[in-house]
């Protein structure tokens, strides 16, 4: 552990928040490819003469990564700083991108967009946010929280438009450029502002006492390495009962948005008679409405059981999903908007309470803990990617897909509610 002179701080805005513009801004550029495979499942299928299933497939490998990074980068941020993961992971972004334009066969598909990708967007994933908040703010830090997550959707708000127009405009292979090069951008800001720890720049964090001894924590990889200590986290964490409802409910939140809704609204609502931009535009909606839900989920869940939280959003939407295939047509419909914008409230919503019940019950491994229970999420996402695309080749309907994850989203919520968390100490809002 190492002591750093507590600097007397000037007034004006507090180290944190400018750390946490800079992961905001981060986790947005990366955020773009998350949003690409909707718009471009159409074309590559147009192009190449492959199936849904097929292109499901690199996107199920894209989500699966995605997830089974997280804990292994929440304790490589451990060990070696969120500066230099967040980079590395950005320039993996990139590549993927970039190297997919020059793609002629599937297996290629497979791994631009599912293994350089879904490692580089897994290594910067919900676990940075959960991270940041940890080591940078006592106060605020489920509004903190919020906001992060939200940075993912203001990336497909940003993004989702703008990529379906050049796909359509220009072609599937501009649009990957465009978040390729968005990615790099992002790298020298993360390089020279991003910092690890209140204590590299002699401050705490926000909220914290500031007349407390300020240290930069010795890395916590013990034996083994980031590797070792994310598993030893989750042998600790998979003999709790807690971990497995958190887990299990995440996946199906995993299966119900980045899985289903993320990958297949765009072709499903094409299945209609929509045009592509139209359905991305829709989503860019979800995107605006999911910046609202989850920061004032964020503010939400700094007051109010988390549990009950989860449990609400999830049945809400279960039930929204099995009436969204009613919903469906050439032209968009007032029916239709009410569905999008509920969606986009409720998409992320659930990210700040999963992240508080964590802190609440595994304190110091919180991180690594929720990089698991993230894990959880983008497996359910990888199943519902895949499963939902073969369901289009066999049945030729989507419908079947939207009725199961519904209810499934009603067995989340009983899960959500059965969390055995620790009291929760009061933190100053």
């Amino acid at each position: 552990m190492t002591t750093t002179p507590l600097r007397t701080r000037r007034s004006g805005v507090h180290r944190a928040w400018i750390v946490a513009g800079v992961a905001f801004v981060a986790i947005l550029g990366a955020a773009g490819f998350r949003a690409t495979p909707g718009v471009l499942i159409t074309p590559l299928q147009e192009e190449f003469g492959w199936s849904r299933g097929t292109i499901s497939l690199a996107v199920s490998v894209n989500l699966m990564l995605y997830g089974l990074t997280a804990p292994f980068a929440a304790a490589l941020m451990d060990r070696f700083g969120m500066r230099r993961v967040v980079s590395c992971a950005l320039l993996l972004v990139a590549a993927g991108s970039g190297f997919t334009i020059l793609m002629n066969a599937s297996w290629q598909l497979v791994l631009c967009w599912g293994v350089l990708v879904g490692l580089g967007t897994g290594s910067m994933a919900l676990v940075f946010a959960a991270t940041l908040t940890d080591r940078w703010f006592v106060r605020h830090r489920g509004l903190v929280t919020g906001v992060l997550t939200a940075g993912g959707a203001t990336g497909q708000l940003v993004f989702l438009p703008v990529l379906a127009s050049l796909a359509q405009t220009s072609g599937w292979r501009t649009a990957s450029a465009t978040v390729a090069g968005a990615a790099l951008v992002v790298v020298p800001l993360v390089w020279f502002l991003l910092r690890d720890h209140p204590a590299e720049v002699g401050t705490t964090a926000l909220g914290a006492d500031p007349g407390q001894l300020v240290s930069i924590p010795a890395p916590r990889a013990g034996r083994g390495g980031a590797a070792a200590r994310a598993l030893a986290v989750l042998g600790r964490a998979a003999r709790t009962r807690s971990f497995w409802l958190l887990a299990g409910g995440f996946a199906i939140c995993g299966m119900s948005t980045n899985g289903l809704v993320g990958t297949h609204f765009i072709p499903a609502a094409h299945d209609h008679g929509m045009s592509e931009p139209v359905a991305a535009g829709l989503l860019a909606v979800i995107g605006i409405f999911d910046v609202v839900g989850t920061i004032a989920s964020g503010w939400l869940s700094d007051r109010v059981d988390s549990r009950v939280l989860l449990g609400v959003y999830y049945a809400l939407r279960g039930l929204s999903l099995m009436v969204l295939p009613s919903l469906f047509s050439a032209t968009t419909e007032p029916s239709m908007l009410v569905f999008i914008i509920f969606y986009g409230l409720d998409w992320v919503a659930t990210v700040p309470p999963t992240v508080a019940l964590c802190r609440q019950v595994y304190g110091a491994d919180a991180p690594v803990v929720f990089g698991w229970v993230f894990a959880s999420h983008q497996v359910g996402a990888a199943i519902a990617a895949v499963g939902a695309g073969l369901t289009r080749d066999l049945s030729g309907a989507y419908d079947l897909a939207w009725y199961a994850a519904g209810a499934l989203c009603l067995v989340a919520a009983l899960m959500s509610v059965s969390v055995t968390a620790a009291r929760k100490n009061a933190v100053p809002a």
